[in-house]
Formats: C-alpha cells, structure tokens, sequence
C-alpha cells in the first residue's frame, strides 16, 4: 500500500473528503522490518504527494514523528535509529525548499521513552511505569498545526519540555547543525 500508488491514493481520498489538505503528519509505527520504508520512504512519498496541494493553497503543516538524538545512536538500534535521523534531515531540508510557501515543516518527539504500541505487554512493569504517556505530544501537536506556529519551520518540538505559556521552550533547531532554521514561512 505505500508505494506511490498507495500514498496518491491516500492523499486523494483526503481531498475528496475534505476538500482540502492542511496538514500531514508522519507518525508511522511498524518495528524494525519496515523501518526503513515508515520512517523514511513514505515520509517522503506522502510529503511530495501533499505539499502541491499546501502550496496552492498557501498553508500547510507537515510534522515528523522524531526521537531523542542519543537514542537515534544507541547500540542495537540500527536500522531504526539511523531511519529517524534520515527523518529529521529531511525536516532539515523540506523546511528550506518550502520557505516561504506558507507550508512548515516540523518534527515531534516525546522527549524520552514512550509507551506506545511498540511496548510489548510483557515488558516489566516497574520500568513501564517510567515511559511517558504519548498523550504528552497533543499539546505541541495541536500549537504546530495551528496558525500560532506559523513562524516555526526546521524545528524539533519536545513534548516533555512543553509549556503552555511559552512554546518556544520545547523548540530547538532540527537536525545537527546549529544554524537557525526558525523562519518566517508567510
């Protein structure tokens, strides 16, 4: 289903549903035998399937799922580590190429470990009581995706870092490098 096909087909039925598409968010969840193609691939395939219709309209929100940089490292985390670091370089880049379309393009991340799907049942409980409630990224999610954020591109957003009163606290820059990439999109 994610092949090129798939991904035209999903943005099509977005559009006959809902007229327009606004946001797109890369949230894919798999385990390690697809990683490459959730978290890299099809990230891709549904931006460029997307952003003309953002574009043409002059607004958009793309997020990226990410995760901690030191976990994108850690051993025994290939390929999945280094499939979200290619994810937060295409952040990087997509951020650039769609500068002042009034399209933005951030990643999202917990900020930690997170029980998600991903967390087998079996997993003990003491540490499981540590993970974070992945319900942490909705505040961030719901700022990035909205009008308020409309200066915000090529940033990474933390969720446990979040504050209501100050947003910017959560934000640093995506990828490596330590140019800004905070821009004004509009």
């Amino acid at each position: 289903m994610w092949g090129v096909v798939g991904v035209i087909r999903v943005v099509a039925a977005a559009l006959e549903r809902f007229g327009h598409l606004d946001i797109l968010a890369n949230n894919g969840g798999r385990g390690m035998r697809i990683v490459v193609d959730i978290n890299v691939n099809c990230p891709f395939l549904m931006a460029r399937a997307a952003t003309p219709h953002m574009m043409r309209a002059r607004w958009g929100r793309i997020v990226n799922t990410s995760m901690n940089r030191s976990a994108m490292r850690r051993a025994g985390f290939s390929p999945y580590g280094p499939s979200k670091a290619a994810l937060e370089c295409e952040t990087v880049i997509w951020a650039q190429d769609l500068q002042g379309t009034g399209v933005t393009v951030n990643a999202l991340l917990p900020g930690g470990a997170t029980l998600t799907g991903m967390i087998l049942s079996a997993f003990p409980e003491s540490p499981r009581s540590r993970l974070l409630d992945p319900a942490i990224m909705v505040p961030p999610l719901l700022w990035l995706v909205s009008s308020a954020a409309d200066a915000i591109s090529g940033c990474r957003v933390i969720g446990n870092r979040w504050d209501d009163g100050n947003p910017l606290v959560a934000t640093e820059n995506a990828g490596w490098g330590d140019e800004a990439t905070r821009q004004r999109t509009t």
